[in-house]
């Protein structure tokens, strides 16, 4: 009787189902997640953007996650991720890469594309929550009573310059390179857009002024921010996140978008976040 058995009726009578298979995204070149300032996204991870990574590369997409210096400034930084899609690029055997750009991953990779010439090889840049006219929050930091802001400032340059072999940290500058006045007055008008590359953008919100939960940690913030700013994500307006393109608003804070939750946060997958972002640059060729 097994033998007229079909195989849906034995997948039943075992309690076996097929599982769906992932949907494949067909990219045309490899996919280099950038990650931004501080350590907080790489916390039991391999990384701030590892784990969506790792997701892509479920879906055929050929990505990488690197690390650099958390604490340094864009140039600094820069020269890391040069260094870093250098060995991509060996590796791969590609002569092309999309950089999708978390925070301020986002201002190193422009300045990456017009100061020291990768826009010879990046088609697309997707920025998502980038401060492309800076943070009011940086100005929290640095109007701290000077023993506040010393104690933040040398834990960070600690961090940055052991979290990795070639780490290398100065917090104080960067985050005066993070200010509105500095992005909006001295690095916009000097690393404006490449003409050959896109530039794709997305901002991001929660809290204040939203329907959107908040983790508890970004609360202060927040509510700072939108004060000066609008709404925001807890680190990044909307209003600063617009560069180029502006594909949409997502309903997430800072954290929530490299993956990183808490109980009370708003539900946000960043692993589909980011699968969709790789589904819009194979729709448009890359």
């Amino acid at each position: 009787m097994a033998n007229k058995l079909t195989q849906s009726a034995l997948k039943r009578l075992t309690g076996l189902q097929a599982l769906p298979q992932p949907s494949i995204v067909s990219l045309r070149h490899p996919v280099v997640l950038m990650h931004g300032f501080g350590v907080g996204g790489s916390f039991r991870r391999n990384g701030h953007l590892h784990d969506e990574a790792m997701h892509l590369r479920s879906r055929g997409v050929r990505a990488y996650a690197p690390n650099v210096a958390p604490y340094d400034t864009v140039a600094a930084r820069s020269e890391m991720w040069e260094n870093r899609l250098t060995r991509i690029l060996d590796e791969t055997g590609d002569d092309a890469l999309t950089l999708v750009a978390h925070s301020m991953g986002g201002l190193d990779a422009r300045y990456l594309i017009r100061e020291r010439g990768w826009h010879d090889v990046v088609g697309a840049l997707v920025t998502v929550s980038t401060p492309h006219r800076g943070s009011s929050v940086a100005h929290l930091v640095l109007e701290q009573p000077e023993v506040v802001r010393r104690a933040i400032v040398d834990m960070a340059d600690w961090l940055g310059a052991h979290i990795l072999e070639d780490g290398s940290a100065d917090a104080h500058a960067t985050l005066e390179q993070l200010t509105p006045e500095y992005v909006q007055n001295v690095f916009n008008p000097a690393v404006p857009n490449h003409p050959d590359v896109q530039y794709w953008s997305f901002g991001c919100q929660a809290g204040k002024g939203t329907s959107v939960p908040i983790d508890p940690v970004f609360r202060y913030l927040n509510a700072y921010l939108f004060d000066r700013e609008g709404p925001n994500d807890g680190i990044v307006s909307v209003r600063s996140a617009r560069w180029g393109t502006y594909l949409d608003t997502v309903e997430a804070d800072h954290a929530r978008q490299v993956g990183i939750s808490s109980s009370l946060a708003a539900r946000f997958d960043a692993n589909q976040f980011y699968t969709s972002i790789c589904r819009r640059l194979a729709d448009a060729g890359f």
